[in-house]
Parts: C-alpha cells; structure tokens; sequence
C-alpha cells in the first residue's frame, strides 16, 4: 500500500476515464452489465481497506492491458500509454497482475501455464500489486456467490465461466493460498478465504 486513505481525486477520475474508454463495450461475462462495474468495485474494495491512491488507480487499471488491446493498439502502446499517464510504479503493478500470454522466450502459453505463471509472479510483485490481485478476486468470488444465492438454476452461473464451477473455485482457492504462502497476510486475505469457502460449499 501506498500513502494515506484516498477518495476522489482527479488522477483516480481520470483512471475510470481511460478504464471506460479502454473497456467500452465489454460487458462482465453472461451478463449485460458494463465491464466497468468490475474496476470500479475492485477500487471501492481497495479504498474499504485503506490502500493509497496509486493502488487504487492500478485497481481500476488492472484488466486494461489484459483484456483491451484490439484494432490500431497494441499491447506496447497500451503500457506505454499506461506509464505515460500514470507512472511506472502503476503500470508494474498492472502488470504483475496480468495474465501472459507469451513467456520471457516469445512462447504462447496454454491457459494453465499462464495461471501457473501468474502464481509464480506473484512473488516477485510489489505489495500494491498483492493487494490488487486479491481485491480483484474478492469481487470476481463475490460476485458469483450473490448470482448462485438469487438463481435457481445454479448451473446457468456455472455455465457462463470458461472454467466451469471445479476449475474456477480451484483457481479461487490457489490464489489465496498462494497470496499466504509468500508471506502476504492481510486481512482481504481472509475475506478472499471466506468466499473462496463459500463458492466451495455452493
């Protein structure tokens, strides 16, 4: 965590502004709700816990690189335009917690390797990046519990994630017993447990 408790400020307006951009159009999967939503619930998390304003701002940033590059934007010109805009010390904790596709070789990854590089990175990430990799998961386990407690058609929630229920509650659960394995030990921590638990007894 960086500095102070923050609210509003300019730079963090101007974070949802490039999010909004970057994001327009996508929706969160199976529904109709604005990507948005998600980055806005992953900095209203950060700020419940106190995080400062450069944690927040990678908060709201953190899927841009990840899930926005497309026609005409490459995903140099996004970290460029990340680092441009709001700093190195951002753009490493957005990074840290995005997803490769390739490894330090040029390969392409499988999507289980690029889970297993995730974990693996996470080591090496500064602490602002662990705070924003499990305020992401809080909101992304949270999100499917509240969908399985107002449905009864459970497997219709189930049926929209790629990793079907085993594999998401899985990786949920990897995660967080990778975040106490390399000594982090905040108190998300164990909220991120507490769904985790959740989704596993759903």
């Amino acid at each position: 965590m960086t500095g102070p408790m923050t609210g509003y400020s300019d730079r963090i307006n101007h974070a949802f502004a490039f999010a909004a951009k970057h994001h327009d159009q996508q929706v969160r999967k199976g529904t109709r709700l604005p990507y948005l939503t998600h980055p806005a619930n992953v900095a209203v998390i950060l700020t419940r816990y106190g995080c400062g304003e450069d944690t927040i701002v990678a908060g709201i940033l953190h899927d841009v690189v990840g899930d926005s590059v497309r026609e005409g934007m490459t995903r140099d010109m996004l970290e460029e335009r990340i680092d441009h805009k709001f700093g190195t010390g951002v753009l490493a904790t957005v990074l840290a917690v995005t997803q490769r596709r390739v490894d330090d070789d040029g390969i392409e990854m499988s999507a289980e390797d690029r889970k297993e590089d995730y974990l693996q990175r996470l080591s090496l990430a500064a602490e602002d990046a662990l705070w924003v990799c499990a305020a992401d998961k809080v909101h992304n386990a949270n999100t499917i519990l509240s969908d399985l407690r107002r449905t009864a058609f459970p497997e219709t929630i189930w049926g929209r994630l790629s990793a079907g229920r085993d594999g998401t509650v899985k990786w949920y659960r990897r995660v967080a017993d990778r975040l106490r394995e390399i000594g982090f030990h905040a108190p998300i921590v164990a909220e991120l447990e507490h769904a985790v638990a959740g989704l596993e007894g759903a």
